[in-house]
This record gives structure tokens, C-alpha cells and sequence, in this order.
């Protein structure tokens, strides 16, 4: 039973991780931009929901959050494209810049609970706790324990964003985005507006991280203006562990592979624990699995270089 609950709860995390993920593909494989926003939009989009969410409102501070990290793509998309800034600068300086418009949101304070003041019978001023999608989600089902509501509802909101991106890719402005990631140098000699591409790849590929931050911010009750270090690594972790799995063979497989890797990331996560791993290690075991998943196509290529040599040499001696 304990196995279980491991399992459940990493496959919860994966779920909740995994829009970053896919945002994540979108910018450093469709694009292959290497977008460092990502860690500043999370916390973004962490932000605004937390905001929107206490003053009533759960389903609209995910669009809101969402909104954000849009946003944050845009100002980086069009430094860019519009002040050729490089793409790394572009998307440190708007990390930067993003802290302290989230310390800004919080209003001044590093984190910030999902809760509101209110008046009791005595009239008394209590603190209750704000309503999020996850709670009017787990009334539905009372029944139902909260790891399994969480990762139900977050299943299905993964999967609808999931199927939008595939069929978004197989649009016009779709397909315009891919080709500025293959050849931007043709997609400009063909007419179609390279920068417009640009930009909304990367404020999707934004709005994607933010919306991982809003999901994150409902399910454990507060948004901290710290949460967002290391999530790139995190994110690009999915990635390549996805694509070990699945390969390279499409749009819509990367992003299903996305959301794979985010789960088996998260599996390995838990698997850490387990052997109690102390929680400041977390970071370096997650550079080892980036490292690792990255030598995989080399160590591969060695090892069937390896047997060709081994056969041709049984051969030689027969």
C-alpha cells in the first residue's frame, strides 16, 4: 500500500509539473531557444493566482496565471526580436525584473498563504481558507482521497492542453512556429513574419510554465517567491527523459513524451526520498539526470560501435 501512495503521489507531482514541461519542449526543441524566463514565469503565474484566488475567484486566477506567463513571454520574445538582444540575456533580464514584480504581487512579502480575513458570530476577524478548484473538485467526490482528486483533475486539464497543442501545431501559425525553430532564415525568405513567430512561441511556451505555477499554487495553498529556482532544470529533466523514452519522431509525440518525462522525473524524485536522500541534494540528483539523459544517444552510439567491432572481429577469426 505504501508503494502505492509513492506512486500516487508522484504521478500528482508529475501532472502538476508537467505544462512546464511541455512548455519547456516548446521553447528549447521546437524553437531551440534556450529560454531562461521559465524560472521567473512560474513564479509569475504562482503569483497572480494566488491573488486572484483569494479574492474568490480559483477557476479565473488559472487563466489569469496563465495570462502572466504570456506576458513574460511577450517582453522577452520582444527583446529578441525587436532590440536583438541575445536570446540568453533576454530571458535573464526578464527573470530579473520578474522577481520584484512578484514581490510586488505578493505585496511585499516572500510567500503568501490562499486564505481571507472574515468575520465570525462574535465578529471577531478569522482567517478561512480560499476556495481553489481542487477543493470544489474534492466535494464532488467526498469519497475520494485528495491525492487522487488532485491528480484526476490535473490529469484532465494536462490532457486538454495537451490535445489543444497538438492540433494548434498542425495549424498555419502552428506550422509557422516549427519552421522559425528548423530554418528562420528560409521562413524568412518565404514571407511569413519570423519575429511574430517567435514571440508567440515563446509567450506560449511562458504561458505553458505559468500555468504548471497557478496548478502548483492551488493544489499546495500558497504562492513563495522562491518557488521557481532550479525549474529549469526540472523542466528540461522531463524533457529529455521523454524523449529517451519516446524519441523524436513528431510535434505530438514530444509533447505527450513531455508529460511522460515529467512523470517518470518525478518517480525518480520520489524513489529518492524513499532512500532518504537528504532535500538540498534534490538539485545536483536532478543536474545527474540531465547529464545522464543527455550521454544516452552518445553512450548508445559507443555501445552499437562496440558490437560492430566485437562481431567483425569473431568474424575475422572464423
Amino acid at each position: 500500500m505504501e508503494i502505492v501512495n509513492l506512486i500516487l503521489s508522484a504521478l500528482s507531482q508529475g501532472m502538476l509539473y508537467a505544462p512546464m514541461a511541455m512548455g519547456v519542449f516548446i521553447a528549447f526543441k521546437i524553437l531551440n531557444t534556450p529560454d531562461l524566463t521559465i524560472d521567473g514565469s512560474l513564479v509569475f503565474g504562482m503569483t497572480v493566482c494566488a491573488v486572484v484566488t483569494i479574492a474568490g475567484h480559483p477557476v479565473l486566477a488559472l487563466v489569469a496565471g496563465t495570462a502572466a506567463g504570456a506576458v513574460a513571454g511577450l517582453i522577452t520574445g520582444l527583446q529578441q526580436t525587436k532590440l536583438q538582444i541575445n536570446a540568453i540575456l533576454a530571458g535573464i533580464l526578464t527573470m530579473t525584473g520578474l522577481y520584484t514584480v512578484n514581490y510586488m504581487v505578493l505585496g511585499g512579502q516572500a510567500n503568501l498563504y490562499l486564505q481571507h480575513a472574515e468575520l465570525n458570530e462574535s465578529g471577531s476577524e478569522v482567517f478561512v481558507s480560499s476556495n481553489t478548484i481542487y477543493k470544489m473538485f474534492a466535494s464532488l467526490f467526498p469519497s475520494w482521497d485528495n491525492t487522487v482528486a488532485v491528480l484526476v483533475l490535473t490529469a484532465l486539464l494536462v490532457a486538454a492542453v495537451a490535445a489543444l497543442l497538438c492540433v494548434f501545431f498542425k495549424t498555419r501559425p502552428g506550422m509557422a512556429i516549427r519552421a522559425t525553430g528548423d530554418n528562420e532564415e528560409m521562413v524568412r525568405s518565404s514571407s511569413i513574419n519570423a519575429d511574430m513567430s517567435r514571440v508567440l512561441g515563446i509567450m506560449i511556451a511562458n504561458a505553458l510554465v505559468a500555468l504548471s505555477g497557478s496548478l502548483l499554487c492551488q493544489q499546495q495553498r500558497y504562492a513563495d517567491l522562491n518557488s521557481g529556482s532550479g525549474m529549469l532544470v526540472v523542466g528540461l529533466a522531463s524533457v529529455i527523459i521523454g524523449q529517451v523514452l519516446f524519441g523524436k519522431r513528431s510535434v505530438t509525440l514530444g509533447v505527450i513524451s513531455a508529460v511522460a518525462g515529467s512523470t517518470v522525473y518525478r518517480l525518480i524524485l520520489q524513489f529518492a526520498y524513499k532512500i532518504n536522500m537528504p532535500s538540498y541534494a534534490v538539485k545536483l540528483l536532478s543536474a545527474c539526470i540531465v547529464a545522464l539523459a543527455l550521454s544516452l544517444p552518445l553512450l548508445r552510439r559507443k555501445w552499437s560501435l562496440h558490437k560492430a567491432r566485437t562481431a567483425a572481429r569473431k568474424e575475422g577469426s572464423v
